[in-house]
């Protein structure tokens, strides 16, 4: 019976995307991708979640001559996952991956992956296809925020943009998770921050690009698009910076504490108020695997209160109803029983405890943050209700797009509680701006460049894009600048000097 509903989801749920494959005068191989346009029914953020020794520090040209740097355009889906393609193997086996500073372990899923429905929908590594392969066999688990996945760790070569690694270690992933990784439109991860949290202490991807001589530079630099009209959605570039991309100099920061690409921050300001807590300080994590931008509450809350943000509960009800209804109303009228259907998609866990929305999280990789998060969601308890909803409705025998607007009209009816949330579309254009203090310069951000725009039919629901993080002394307060704070940002990634720049995308 399993194996019938996973042919069901198959048939479904499959999309594929067509890539564009050009080669222009200056040598480098770019992989143009399309955009997906924005569609409440699909959306569900991506929350993704180092010892090669620097050079002596010096200085780099910001010019245009990337004759020896990788550049990987990416595909933007839904202003929430930013992705681009690699390939690894011999013949090259092509796998869409995010870019992530947040964390620093290549994964794919594996072949051996069959007992995870999510393993099904994404491309899978065949080591026997590949005859570069090196078996490695060491069993790991990767964690991202309340989940984990698993595999074990083996050896290819792994090619990105024109420039080909040899005998990189990576993770072919054999468990997946529950079913919330079905959201992503990536196949895997490719992380870019240090080595000091690569699990196993693999040596990251761009280490060895290094090491092996490929770049000119030992820097990357990273480019998201959020213009809906372009086909592109970003870029990122190995050894090099793309001067279309940004206005005006970079301004360069020191990365306080090797793992993930740290900073530290100063004051926030709600319009040209003082929200007080960072006067003295906090810390930052520059992580373009995580969609939105996370901090304290006590930060988040005045910011949700100067905008006018109502609670968000019923947006994630609707969320459940959007990404998973057919899914339930498959299972449901194919007769498994409804006490099974949460647990079988993975919202609830077998002892009907709740588990996060957030599968995959790069915040902190700290027991810590399950606790202190307040990003959690009950959707065990929401796709109980949406299955007990659906079956009275099937008992009257009302059709299912009544159904469903019917069940739609009862998450509007949900209690708002404090968390995430969401305002007025028509209100954006009155909403001050958030200014964040970095290196004693202001870097803010306009109503527009942190609202979340989700089309739903002729309408639009606007989503706040900051989320509540708090993380106690000494690692705390923490805030985690995410792709919110990235896409207004050109910023560059200098291994080399061990700092990270700065400056106005364009």
């Amino acid at each position: 019976m399993c194996i019938k509903y996973i042919m069901v989801l198959i048939c479904l749920w499959t999309w594929s995307g067509s890539l564009a494959f050009t080669t222009v005068d200056d040598g480098l191989l770019r992989i143009s991708l399309k955009r997906r346009s924005l569609d409440i029914n699909n959306l569900r953020a991506a929350r993704i979640q180092g010892a090669f020794h620097p050079r002596t520090p010096g200085t780099f040209h910001e010019n245009n001559n990337l004759e020896k740097a990788a550049v990987v355009y990416l595909k933007n889906y839904l202003d929430a996952q930013y992705f681009g393609e690699i390939s690894i193997g011999s013949p090259p086996q092509s796998f869409n991956v995010v870019f992530d500073t947040g964390s620093s372990n290549l994964w794919v899923p594996s072949s051996k992956c069959i007992l995870s429905i999510a393993c099904y929908f994404h491309s899978k590594y065949r080591a026997r296809l590949s005859n570069t392969y090196t078996k490695i066999g060491t069993p790991c688990k990767i964690p991202y925020g309340h989940g984990s996945i698993s595999g074990f760790f083996s050896q290819d070569r792994v090619r990105v943009g024109d420039i080909t690694v040899k005998h990189q270690e990576f993770v072919e992933i054999t468990k997946e998770g529950n079913l919330a990784f079905l959201a992503h439109q990536f196949d895997g991860i490719l992380g870019l921050g240090f080595k000091d949290i690569a699990v196993g202490q693999a040596t990251p991807v761009w280490y060895n690009m290094i090491k092996q001589g490929r770049l000119s530079q030992p820097l990357f630099s990273l480019w998201l698009n959020k213009d809906s009209t372009s086909k592109i959605g970003g870029e990122i570039v190995f050894g090099g910076v793309d001067w279309r991309r940004f206005r005006g100099d970079h301004t360069y920061v020191p990365v306080t504490k090797k793992g993930y690409w740290q900073i530290d921050v100063g004051d926030i300001l709600v319009g040209k108020s003082s929200t007080g807590l960072c006067r003295g300080g906090c810390a930052a994590i520059v992580d373009s695997g995580l969609s939105f931008i996370a901090g304290p509450t006590a930060v988040v809350t005045q910011i949700n209160h100067a905008i006018g943000a109502s609670g968000y509960v019923s947006f994630e009800c609707k969320n459940v109803i959007h990404y998973y209804g057919n899914m339930l109303w498959e299972f449901l009228t194919s007769g498994l029983k409804p006490e099974f259907i949460c647990v079988e998609i993975g919202l609830c866990s077998h002892n009907k405890s709740h588990i996060a929305d957030n599968v995959i999280e790069t915040a902190v990789h700290d027991e810590s943050s399950d606790a202190s998060s307040s990003r959690g969601k009950p959707l065990c308890t929401f796709c109980e209700m949406i299955v007990f909803w659906i079956q009275v409705q099937l008992k009257q025998k009302n059709a299912k797009e009544r159904i469903f607007e019917y069940i739609d009209e009862l998450c509007e009816r949900l209690p708002n509680p404090g968390g995430q949330s969401f305002i007025n579309c028509n209100d954006v254009a009155d909403m001050p701006t958030i200014t964040f203090t970095i290196g004693n310069r202001p870097y803010s951000l306009s109503p527009e460049q942190y609202i979340l725009r989700v089309a739903q039919g002729h309408s639009a629901v606007c989503y706040v894009g900051f989320t509540a993080l708090d993380v106690p002394p000494p690692q705390g307060p923490l805030w985690v600048l995410g792709d919110i704070f990235l896409a207004a940002y050109h910023s560059v990634f200098d291994f080399g000097n061990l700092r990270i720049g700065f400056a106005k995308a364009t």
